[in-house]
């Protein structure tokens, strides 16, 4: 297990303390759960912005009519 250190000051340090303990979590429980969403959260946008560079290269929309034709064909 891997140990990160870093500084803060006394006004960041109080606000993490104090959401740590308002959410029943500890500090590296809290540090640990945001940077893991924040990888996420990255990750999700970059999929999402590929997708989207896709659709727009080779757009395939339907008509909302002509989805439900073709899925009333399987």
């Amino acid at each position: 297990m891997s140990t990160f250190s870093f500084r803060i000051n006394e006004e960041e340090e109080k606000m993490i303390k104090d959401y740590a303990k308002l959410n029943n979590m500890t500090i590296s429980e809290l540090f640990r759960t945001s940077v893991l969403e924040k990888i996420e959260a990255d990750i999700d946008l970059a999929l999402y912005k590929e997708a989207m560079n896709e659709h727009i290269s080779s757009p395939g929309d339907i008509s909302f009519d002509d989805m439900m034709k073709e899925l009333r064909e399987d």
